[in-house]
């Protein structure tokens, strides 16, 4: 059975895979880059989840069809990174969304960011709570 390589979050996965089932939001990584060739079998991609005010958890999948007898063979990582967090960018009119990890220190944020990210339930460690 061929798998479908081009699904890029939830939505797109219900749209190619009709039998698809969830549980929990199935875009709680989202994805950061992919690339992959359904003509050599191989994906590549990296995904994160945001935990706010702390950093994000990074997943890397590599996938390779194998030429012998046409299985796969998956390998993951996953770490999480401190004090990052995921900026998205659309592209200028509309269209695909792009993706990316950036850092921030907490001692450059103003007292007012800091405000706001605990009235909002995020995680502030105790020393830069002012």
């Amino acid at each position: 059975m061929d798998k479908t390589l081009s699904n890029q979050n939830g939505n797109g996965a219900q749209k190619n895979v009709p039998d698809v089932q969830f549980f929990g939001d199935p875009d709680s990584f989202q994805l950061i880059c992919k690339a992959s060739s359904e003509a050599e079998g191989w994906t590549k991609s990296t995904k994160a989840m945001e935990i706010p005010g702390a950093g994000c958890l990074v997943q890397v999948t590599t996938r390779q069809r194998n030429e012998s007898d046409g299985s796969y063979a998956v390998a993951e990582a996953l770490a999480f990174v401190p004090n990052c967090s995921i900026l998205s960018q659309r592209k200028m009119g509309g269209g695909s969304i792009s993706r990316k990890l950036v850092g921030f220190s907490w001692e450059d944020l103003s007292r007012e960011d800091i405000i706001e990210m605990m009235a909002r339930g995020m995680f502030v460690p105790p020393r830069y709570r002012k």
